[in-house]
């Protein structure tokens, strides 16, 4: 095995052991979201915090938008961005390549 699979075999496997270790060495533990960590901290450390501004599209549609929609978005988020990480590294292998074959000419 070339060291290379070596080392892609060798990341697989600790990510999965990051994933699973947490669940099975602490057991009854609750994994909550960031965003509950933060509300949970910012009430601890200021009881009386009022928000500097509302959201905008809450006070477009006069209320929360719902989950569904804010699904929605994420989604969308996380498409473009992964639309433009792809583009930036298909360009600079492809940038690589005819590079490389320009100069062999």
């Amino acid at each position: 095995m070339s060291r290379t699979k070596k080392t892609v075999v060798g990341l697989i496997i600790a990510a999965v052991l990051m994933m699973f270790v947490p669940l099975f060495a602490l057991k009854g533990a609750e994994f909550g979201g960031s965003d509950d960590a933060g509300s949970g901290m910012v009430e601890q450390i200021a009881g009386n915090y009022q928000p500097w501004f509302t959201p905008v599209l809450e006070t477009a549609i006069h209320g929360e938008l719902p989950g569904e929609v804010e699904s929605l978005l994420f989604c969308l988020q996380t498409g473009i961005g992964v639309g433009v990480i792809a583009f930036v590294m298909g360009r600079l292998v492809e940038r690589k390549k005819w590079t490389n074959g320009k100069g062999n000419q």
